[in-house]
């Protein structure tokens, strides 16, 4: 299970049916779930907790030393949930205070040589493709898709079924459901439909979004109108999010490029 050219340091802690590929490395403190499969040259440093049945790829370095200029030393943690899978050339570092983490959900799938910086969080049901790159403190929610190449600022805000397009750039917070364009900066060209679709949301709350939509970009209001009048139409479900979005945004919120008369698929 564990090549013979696998360098597994005391202390490292790994649990059961966990296969070590050749010219690995895993460091002392680091804490390996059950049944994962940790592919050939990869590193481990000892700041990562990995949960059950993950599986890294060829060459992804996990766990390394924050690439920021604030870091002083200590402490901090790279957390991974379980069933994740980390591809080809992958880095994630680890948080930059003491005691603070850089946290990938459950299920998760992370593809080759996408990065995660310092005291990013995803949530569950995360894809990012090829080459995707998330500045640190950087939050993304559930189910959301990354294209690749995308680059999502410092302290950034994704929430949770937003698909952003290949090449986007993200300076912005980006609302929940919202779909960003293609090779674009910061612009939300409507909603992320067969996200939605797919995750199982019902078409009642899907017209609920595409009616909340509309009054956050469609509307003529400002951010803080949309908020009070979201607020007053939507007191639950899928809907209720973009205004608890908007009072959680430290960046301002992405703009968006189609007009007020323009349809809505849901």
């Amino acid at each position: 299970m564990i090549h013979e050219t696998a360098l597994i340091e005391k202390g490292a802690e790994l649990g059961k049916d966990v296969d070590v590929g050749p010219f690995t490395c895993i460091m002392d403190g680091a804490q390996i779930g059950d049944g994962c499969k940790i592919g050939p040259h990869t590193t481990l440093f000892g700041s990562v907790t990995m949960g059950r049945g993950c599986v890294v790829h060829a060459g992804a370095v996990l766990g390394d030393t924050p690439q920021d200029l604030s870091f002083k030393g200590g402490a901090s943690s790279v957390q991974i949930g379980n069933n994740c899978v980390i591809r080809e050339g992958v880095t994630i570092h680890r948080g930059t205070e003491e005691d603070t983490s850089t946290v990938v959900g459950d299920e998760c799938f992370l593809m080759a040589f996408s990065h995660l910086a310092h005291n990013v969080v995803l949530a569950n049901n995360v894809i990012m493709a090829n080459g995707a790159v998330l500045g640190g403190y950087a939050e993304v929610g559930e189910r959301t898709f990354i294209s690749g190449l995308v680059g999502v600022h410092q302290f950034v805000k994704v929430g949770r079924l937003a698909m952003l397009g290949g090449g986007a750039i993200a300076t912005k917070d980006v609302p929940p459901f919202c779909m960003l364009k293609n090779a674009e900066h910061n612009t939300i060209i409507g909603l992320n439909v067969v996200g939605m679709r797919r995750s199982g949301m019902s078409y009642e709350d899907r017209k609920a979004v595409q009616r909340a939509f509309k009054v956050l970009f469609l509307s003529g209001f400002n951010a803080s109108q949309a908020k009070g009048r979201l607020e007053e139409l939507f007191l639950e479900g899928p809907a209720s999010e973009f205004a608890r979005f908007i009072a959680s945004s430290t960046r301002g919120l992405c703009g968006c490029a189609i007009q007020r008369n323009s349809a809505l698929d849901i």
